[in-house]
């Protein structure tokens, strides 16, 4: 199904989403991580929150994800290894890749172009983000600790 035709998320309930990082990053540069990964994420999958809600005085705003989005920590090694097994199931899951070799471009078209003469598993990635089936994810991610 190409990114046109897939239909919002929104109601599926066995929906998981997980975000994975080095938790060496200094807290900035985690924070930046994870926002952007979010993005994408929510991008690719729409219906994961953004509903308009009003509260007791009448003031409306749009609401975060719908579900938990759980930030866990990975190490290098763990890293590969979610990425290769997450690579083999794109036609299940949403894959987001936060490469750290990303940080030093600052246009979108010279990451656009710098992306396929790279291969993500020999470069340090900083992050990671899944959505997909609940089972699916946890099978990917469950072994992995909350970052704290």
């Amino acid at each position: 199904m190409s990114q046109i035709e897939k239909q919002p998320l929104r109601g599926e309930q066995d929906l998981r989403l997980a975000v994975v990082v080095d938790p060496d990053l200094p807290i900035g540069l985690l924070a930046n991580t994870v926002g952007a990964i979010s993005v994408g994420i929510g991008t690719e999958n729409t219906g994961l929150g953004g509903v308009t809600l009003t509260d007791g005085d009448g003031a409306s705003y749009k609401s975060s994800a719908d579900r938990p989005v759980p930030i866990l920590q990975a190490n290098g090694d763990q890293m590969r290894v979610v990425l290769d097994k997450s690579a083999a199931r794109l036609d299940e899951i949403t894959l987001v890749v936060f490469p750290a070799f990303a940080r030093s471009i600052h246009t979108f078209a010279d990451y656009e172009a710098l992306v396929p003469t790279q291969a993500l598993k020999s470069e340090k990635i900083d992050g990671i983000g899944l959505c997909g089936p609940s089972k699916l994810v946890r099978s990917l991610v469950g072994s992995l600790k909350l970052l704290r």
